[in-house]
């Protein structure tokens, strides 16, 4: 099976890569490999997927090219013939989108268009794309479960997702074209993004500089370990939406007449930040120094996922606990950085 993959240097893209080839699926891989965080980082994955034991891999192509591209884009998927799209290339981070608007509306927005207009167009068995647990934005009924309302975001990149969510169910209903859409909840683990909590705590624990806590410390967060995340994405590859499958419910914001699905994939679990960074510090073996500070602008409280429907489905759910995960990371960091 030939499958293409968007944002392949990044986090989540590098480990169902890796997950994918390990399975004897051809990947094509596309990325821009842009400045948001370190490209080296970025250049070091793709490095990892396109040697096997110091031999090419056969099983594994990458492009260099961005999703706003509509020429690029289009040239790629005539020339390979993907059978699948997993679209996870996207401007990331919450606060990045508060002084940053136009990069979300041109990667989140305009790339993804040109995503499932190529998906049409070719034929794409199935698209699974990234959306986020920030479209849950100013709900507050905890957990988070696929049948609340989403339509309160508070931040910009919370609305792009949200929007992506919607462009695709109407892909779905118009072309009859599969779409899965993932709700990522705060992942982490080997080869994780610079800008994200557990990498910056690390980096700035370790060289004996202050780290930042927002809300005084009164944040929780659903953390999922990225090894569960790759599980559940390969599970639902091959676990498709269908019509005949898919039952409508009204109330369901998540239900739908057309081939298309939508799925929380989080641990079920509600870690407050303080008890986060107490763990680090004991798998680091050294305390933090820490700056209090007020609540962010775009951030939310609480994350929490419902992965009932996602259990249903594929008869599985994220159960990496997070000091095992967070020992995963930090001998990952260790190796990579200082070594």
């Amino acid at each position: 099976m030939k499958i293409l993959v968007t944002g392949a240097a990044g986090f989540i893209g590098f480990h169902i890569c890796k997950r994918l080839i390990k399975n004897k699926n051809y990947i094509i891989g596309v990325d821009n490999f842009n400045d948001y965080y370190d490209p080296n980082l970025k250049n070091s994955r793709i490095e990892n997927l396109i040697s096997e034991k110091n031999k090419p891999n056969e099983f594994f192509k990458i492009y260099k090219a961005d999703i706003t591209n509509t020429v690029e884009i289009e040239s790629i998927f005539h020339k390979e013939k993907p059978d699948i799209v997993v679209h996870l290339a996207a401007q990331a981070g919450v606060r990045y989108s508060i002084n940053n608007p136009s990069t979300y509306i041109q990667s989140n927005l305009v790339g993804f268009g040109n995503i499932l207009e190529n998906c049409k167009k070719h034929k794409i068995e199935h698209l699974l794309f990234a959306s986020s647990s920030s479209v849950y934005g100013g709900n507050n009924k905890l957990p988070y479960s696929e049948d609340q309302g989403v339509d309160h975001p508070v931040s910009l990149y919370a609305a792009t997702k949200r929007s992506n969510e919607l462009m695709a169910h109407a892909y779905s209903h118009l072309y009859n074209l599969r779409c899965t859409g993932l709700r990522f909840f705060t992942v982490y683990g080997p080869w994780g993004r610079p800008d994200m909590a557990l990498f910056k705590f690390t980096e700035l624990i370790l060289n004996n500089k202050k780290i930042e806590i927002y809300n005084r410390g009164q944040l929780y967060r659903d953390f999922t370990y990225i090894d569960d995340v790759v599980e559940s994405i390969f599970q639902i590859i091959k676990n498709p939406p269908n019509n005949e499958l898919i039952n409508l419910n009204s109330n369901d914001p998540s239900s739908s007449w057309a081939p298309y699905n939508l799925f929380n994939i989080g641990n079920s679990t509600n870690i407050k930040l303080i008890d986060f960074i107490d763990l680090l510090e004991k798998q680091l073996n050294k305390k933090s120094k820490k700056i209090y500070k007020e609540m962010q602008l775009g951030d939310v409280l609480s994350t929490y996922a419902d992965c009932t429907k996602l259990k249903n489905w594929i008869n599985y759910k994220p159960k990496t606990n997070l000091q095992k995960g967070i020992k995963e990371f930090v001998d990952w960091y260790k190796k990579y950085y200082c070594n």
